[in-house]
């Protein structure tokens, strides 16, 4: 095919997809509002289309934008001094990584055969698709009543094979921080590394801080964490995919890191799971990290706030709607004990909203991009549940 039909034909089947650019979506594309920041990362990801970062010889500079990334999320996440880490394609190969350096360290140091791994329900799946490749096997600890991990049952479920203990900031269903503290102490007293998956949290959480907003402990302040994922295409603001995972200490990096020097193609070496490693998305996150920097990072993350009350009250505002416990920053749940919100979002999806869905709930992530389109997406949900809440709606699915 020639250039033009090539992308006409492109265009004609991206009509389908989700309207993100309007603001319309609620997960999966991460969006300022900002066309200015949309520039620098198009510009920044264009200048690193075709190099490779998993030779730093060859492309020393995205070496150096790898190092000066991980070096920023450390200071965010309070990382002491000794620190390792590394950037990684998102939060799946992040967890990923957490996970296997668990257990290669377990098996090392502790001389663990077969290691579990004791997560909250509410964990990302991606700890589970790791356990599933890295025979590991998952011990899920309860919620309680605030849809928090439950501290007591985890300390309760941890054995002599346990390598990891994992906490969530924010667990991604209900947008709520376990107790940290809590959890970290318990794995410590039984020798095991805490990982605290931030994924979500990593890039907004230390600016709703900054901003004078109540934030419970969850970064390396907190005694017995030992690593720390959060991605940068998330809060970050930055192209996917683009994620860090930071070490309390550098031995967390080395077991993570691989090397053959056996082979006969010569010495070969890697940070992260995957070889080839695009450029695009590391140059994109330094590029959008330097632009921004705290104060553009605060300004963001002040809209987001501020959308997030909007939408908070106007939930809770429409008869039998309610939001899920109290999350802690801009992702939370609603559901109702009256109304289907199934049927609720199928009468959103036909206006153009794309909500995720859970089994029990919607889910939203505010970003400062909604903050333009808030009031009309609570006039369509009023709407939504007034005239539909009763009907029989799909089921949840994947998001």
């Amino acid at each position: 095919m020639g250039r033009d039909d090539l992308l006409a034909e492109m265009r004609r089947r991206k009509e389908g997809d989700a309207d993100w650019r309007s603001g319309r979506t609620w997960s999966l594309v991460y969006k300022t509002g900002d066309e200015e920041i949309g520039r620098v990362l198009e510009e920044a990801s264009l200048l690193y289309l075709y190099e490779n970062a998993l030779n730093p010889f060859a492309f020393p500079s995205l070496h150096q934008y790898e190092r000066e990334v991980v070096e920023w999320t450390a200071g965010l996440l309070h990382a002491p001094e000794g620190y390792g880490g590394s950037m990684s394609s998102g939060g799946t190969e992040s967890i990923f990584l957490a996970v296997q350096v668990a257990r290669d360290r377990a098996r090392k140091e502790r001389s663990v055969v077969s290691a579990q791994m004791v997560l909250p329900i509410s964990a990302h799946p991606a700890f589970r698709k790791a356990a599933h490749y890295l025979d590991v096997e998952v011990v899920e600890a309860p919620l309680r009543d605030d849809l928090r991990a439950d501290p007591d049952a985890v300390a309760g479920l941890i054995t002599d094979q346990t390598a990891l203990v994992v906490a969530s900031a924010p667990c991604y269903p209900y947008g709520v921080i376990d107790p940290v503290p809590e959890i970290a102490a318990a794995a410590a007293a039984r020798g095991v590394p805490c990982h605290v998956d931030a994924c979500l949290g990593g890039f907004v959480l230390p600016f709703w801080e900054r901003l004078g907003e109540p934030v419970p402990p969850w970064d390396f302040r907190v005694d017995g964490v030992m690593s720390i994922s959060a991605d940068v295409h998330k809060y970050g603001y930055a192209v996917k995919g683009a994620s860090t995972i930071v070490h309390r200490d550098r031995s967390g990096q080395q077991y993570q890191t691989f090397l053959e020097t056996d082979w006969v193609g010569g010495i070969y070496g890697s940070l992260t799971t995957v070889g080839t490693r695009p450029a695009g998305p590391i140059s994109a996150a330094w590029a959008v990290i330097r632009h921004l920097g705290v104060d553009g990072y605060l300004r963001l993350t002040e809209i987001t706030r501020d959308t997030t009350r909007t939408l908070r009250e106007g939930i809770d505002a429409i008869d039998g709607l309610h939001v899920l416990g109290d999350p802690d920053a801009s992702t939370f749940a609603f559901g109702s004990d009256v109304h289907d919100v199934a049927a609720v979002a199928d009468v959103m999806d036909e206006r153009g909203w794309h909500v995720d869905r859970q089994p029990d709930s919607l889910h939203l992530i505010v970003m400062p991009g909604h903050a333009a389109i808030a009031a009309d997406f609570l006039t369509d949900l009023a709407d939504a549940v007034a005239t539909h809440g009763e009907s029989k709606g799909k089921a949840a699915r994947y998001s």
